[in-house]
Order: structure tokens, then C-alpha cells, then sequence
């Protein structure tokens, strides 16, 4: 009888805001749910020094990226499915058009500036600042990262092209829930041989465990035998929550809680190949591709994501497409080829969204496209602190 009531309520509040032509809040806000977001007052003058957009390591700045980054948040923002996105965004004063003003201005700083610190000046004085409350409520957010690999494959299979990608199934719609499982659509050796996909095979990999990175990345560059490039992106998945599978193995002992980094996920893999057997059928959550001819990898929001300025975030909560700042650890390649971790500030656009980014305390970063840019992510697994940017 309370959940009827309450119910009932809800939808009575709703019907008041729109006679009134109000913003109509998420009605779980107005029963004390948790805002993802909170204006704050900064309190550190190095916060939003991002000096990685005029020179880091001897290395050319990269304003234009991060300008690029920002033209295809504008697109997006333009589009039918942003205003859809933003009907009830749950952050009071998070709007589209909001977000329009905030990046066109900030674009407008950025172009103007001469340095790191002009612009930080510039940026602190118009805008405010919206901090995640974090997984702990507190603004702790974990950060990970994740890049496009580039993997040797096949369009037909071989003795040496053996582990198929798949097409998504045209009546994915009607499939009858739950879902079948990994090991009922690939088969226990990923193989996939007379299982319910057979017939939608895309391209054939040679090697597993880079069939199933290719999955968790959401897209790939295949290089095929003759030389020739193909490109893969996300296309549906299967009704299943992700499951990691280095939790899996930190929970079995495999690995401790602190040392496990994708390269050394790979290389145990390759020096253990059966246990690939046991730890990848428990992911249930499987994902198809499409072939997308060449284009870059797109983030959820349609457009394409951009080397160390796109973030994947949960965007039931978060603004797609808006301006953010992270404050965490970074890696980086040195003039040397050895990689530091400085924990730095860095401007960013939220363009993505991914299976295990789930919550206000979950931030992925998009290091970009090959072995170096898997190097960097693959690595990163530390804490830090989200801000999202909008004109005061």
C-alpha cells in the first residue's frame, strides 16, 4: 500500500510540473535517491591546470584533439537523441542546451589562451564545478582505461584463424530470456562450433583471449592476410551483467588484489592457454560487432571517441556529451620509451559508456588505438576525482 501511494505521488508531482511547464526532476530524486552530482567550491589551485594542451614531455600539445573532442560532442548535442537524453537528466540545472552554451564558450577560452595557466584563470572564473559524490560518497572515483587493439585476423577460417567475432542476430529482439550463455554460443573452447551462432561469423582471430579483449574494448582494427585494414565496433549484446574476469581470478588466487594488469592477464593466458576454459565462460555477457569500413571507434553517444579526451561514464546518471575534468593517475610514454604515472588534471568530453561502468565512482578513459595505447590502459586501475564544467 506505501509503494502504491508513493507511486501514486510520484506521478501526481510529475502532472503538477508539467501543468506549471517545469522541469520534471527524476521522481526517485524526490524521495531522497542520491544526486551523482555537487557543485563544489575549488580549492586547489592546480586542479584544472591541464598542461598536457601546450607541451608534456617534450611532446607537441594536443589543443586540437581536445577541440575535435569538443566539435563532436556539439554534433551530438544537436541530434533528436540528445534532447531525449536530457528530458530528465537527475542533476537540477544540468541542461542541453546548458552543456550547448558551456562547450561553445569553453572552446572559445581554449582557442584564445596562451598557456596552461591563462586558460585554467579563464576557466576557473566562468564556470562551475560539479563533482561526482564517487563510490564512497565521498568523490572517490576508480579509474580504468581502455583503447582500440589492432589484432591479425581472417575473413574466412583457418588452421591458424580459428576464434570467430559475430554479426549480431537479426531476431536478437526475440530471443527468449535468459539469454544463453557464453559457453552455449561459443562453445567451452570458443570455437563456436554448432552453437546457436553458427552462420554469423564476421572475421576469425588466431588468437582467444584477443577475440574476447576485442569484445570487452567494444571495437577493433583487424589486419587481414593480404594487408588490408577492417574495422569493428560494438553492435547489441547478450541480456547479461559483465563480469570481470580478473576479479574472478583475484577472487581464486590466481593473482593478488594489487598486481594484475592487462599485460599480465595476457601473458599468463599465453603461458596457460587452458585456463582460458575456465575463466572466460564466466562472463556471460557477450557482445556482437558490425563491420563499420574504416570509421573510428564511436563512443555510445554516436560519435567517434578521441585518444586521452573521450571518458565512458554510467549515463543513467551522467551528462553525455558535457565537458568534465579528471584528476587522477595517467601514463605516459617519456622520451626514453619507459612510462610514468603522474597524477595530473585533464579536460575531458563524456562521450562513452561501458558494461562495467556502472555508478557515480566509475570513470573509464579512452587511451586510443594500438599496442602502445593498450600498454597505457592496461595498466591503469587507480582512484581519483570527476568534475563535470558548465557556465556559471
Amino acid at each position: 500500500m506505501k509503494n502504491l501511494m508513493k507511486n501514486r505521488m510520484k506521478k501526481k508531482i510529475a502532472l503538477i510540473a508539467l501543468s506549471l511547464g517545469l522541469t520534471v526532476l527524476s521522481p526517485n530524486l524526490l524521495f531522497g535517491a542520491e544526486i551523482p552530482l555537487r557543485q563544489v567550491q575549488l580549492n586547489r589551485n592546480s586542479l584544472g591546470l591541464d598542461e598536457q594542451l601546450w607541451e608534456m614531455y617534450g611532446q607537441e600539445g594536443d589543443r586540437r584533439q581536445l577541440l575535435k573532442a569538443i566539435d563532436q560532442s556539439l554534433t551530438y548535442l544537436k541530434t533528436p537523441s540528445a534532447a531525449e537524453d536530457y528530458q530528465n537528466h537527475p542533476v537540477r540545472g544540468i541542461t542541453r542546451e546548458r552543456v550547448i552554451r558551456s562547450l561553445k564558450r569553453f572552446r572559445q577560452l581554449l582557442v584564445n589562451s596562451r598557456n596552461a595557466r591563462e586558460f585554467q584563470a579563464a576557466v576557473e572564473r566562468e564556470f562551475t564545478f560539479y563533482k561526482s559524490v564517487g563510490r564512497d560518497n565521498r568523490g572517490e572515483v576508480f579509474f580504468t582505461g581502455y583503447f582500440e587493439p589492432i589484432y591479425e585476423a581472417s575473413r574466412v577460417p583457418t588452421a591458424e584463424y580459428r576464434y570467430p567475432l559475430y554479426r549480431r542476430p537479426e531476431n536478437l529482439e526475440s530471443w527468449p530470456k535468459p539469454h544463453p550463455t557464453r559457453a552455449q554460443l561459443q562453445g567451452d573452447d570458443g570455437l563456436g562450433l554448432r552453437t546457436p551462432l553458427a552462420g554469423y561469423e564476421l572475421v576469425w582471430l588466431r588468437d582467444r583471449f584477443e577475440a574476447f579483449l576485442v569484445e570487452i574494448q567494444g571495437s577493433a582494427r583487424l589486419r587481414l592476410p593480404d594487408g588490408s585494414i577492417m574495422s569493428v565496433n560494438y553492435d547489441g549484446n547478450t541480456d547479461y551483467a559483465y563480469q570481470s574476469i580478473g576479479k574472478e581470478m583475484i577472487k581464486d588466487g590466481v593473482f593478488p588484489a594489487d598486481g594484475l594488469t592487462l599485460p599480465v592477464m595476457i601473458e599468463y593466458f599465453r603461458a596457460n592457454p587452458q585456463e582460458l576454459d575456465r575463466y572466460l565462460p564466466r562472463n556471460n555477457r557477450f557482445i556482437f560487432l558490425r563491420e563499420t569500413h574504416g570509421a573510428k571507434a564511436m563512443g555510445s553517444i554516436g560519435v567517434p571517441v578521441t585518444e586521452d579526451r573521450s571518458i565512458a561514464t554510467d549515463k543513467s546518471l551522467m551528462p553525455p556529451g558535457a565537458l568534465a575534468l579528471v584528476r587522477t593517475r595517467i601514463p605516459y610514454f617519456t622520451e626514453t620509451g619507459t612510462i610514468e604515472t603522474p597524477v595530473v588534471s585533464r579536460y575531458v568530453l563524456d562521450q562513452d559508456t561501458g558494461s562495467a561502468i556502472k555508478g557515480p565512482g566509475r570513470v573509464d578513459l579512452f587511451m586510443g588505438t594500438g599496442p602502445f595505447a593498450g600498454d597505457r590502459a592496461g595498466i591503469i586501475g587507480w582512484t581519483g576525482e570527476l568534475y563535470y564544467l558548465l557556465l556559471k
